[in-house]
């Protein structure tokens, strides 16, 4: 019995150690966009004075318009993972917000991975990525059955070369409307 608030006593502590939050550890960042994306504050936390962004605001001229979010339509990834980075953030909001102002939009999320791994575990990991986004874009208001996904995994490289550089640039979801 004498045991038993000792045995208390540390499982105690070590939950509220298991919830207290640690650094995360600090990657390599993924290459900026192709296009810079100008009248925001992306990675801010918010949306530029621009008059772009208001929820349920976009148009399809939006899409190729290079002020608006809209424009930054290739999403990247830290290597083997399939977490949303946060400078996509609020693009993946403001694409939310376009697909749920636009019922007549649709969009494919095409998942990709670099060439290291099998075909089979980059097939797979295109698609979670590209499911992740999905999830994000659904959980932000974009109705789920306007939006498919696909994976290619390592078959249609950004950059065929064999380096770190290019592998960040195959490490990505394209949103194609």
């Amino acid at each position: 019995m004498s045991k038993i608030p000792g045995l208390i006593a540390t499982l105690t502590a070590a939950l509220v150690l298991a919830g207290c939050p640690s650094k995360p550890v600090e990657e390599e960042a993924p290459p900026p966009a192709p296009a810079p994306v100008t009248g925001t504050d992306v990675g801010r936390g918010g949306v530029g004075t621009t008059g772009i962004g208001a929820p349920g605001g976009y148009s399809a001229a939006d899409l190729n318009d290079p002020r608006s979010p809209l424009f930054q339509r290739i999403i990247y990834f830290d290597y083997d993972q399939s977490e949303i980075l946060p400078q996509f953030v609020e693009v993946l909001r403001a694409h939310a917000s376009y697909l749920a102002g636009n019922s007549k939009a649709r969009l494919v999320l095409e998942g990709h991975a670099d060439e290291r791994g099998t075909r089979e575990y980059n097939l797979a990991l295109g698609d979670q990525r590209a499911d992740a986004v999905r999830r994000f874009l659904v959980a932000e208001g974009a109705a789920s059955g306007r939006i498919d996904t696909l994976s290619f995994g390592e078959e249609r490289p950004a950059d065929p070369n064999h380096s770190e550089s290019a592998w960040a640039l195959n490490r990505r979801v394209e949103l194609v409307y």
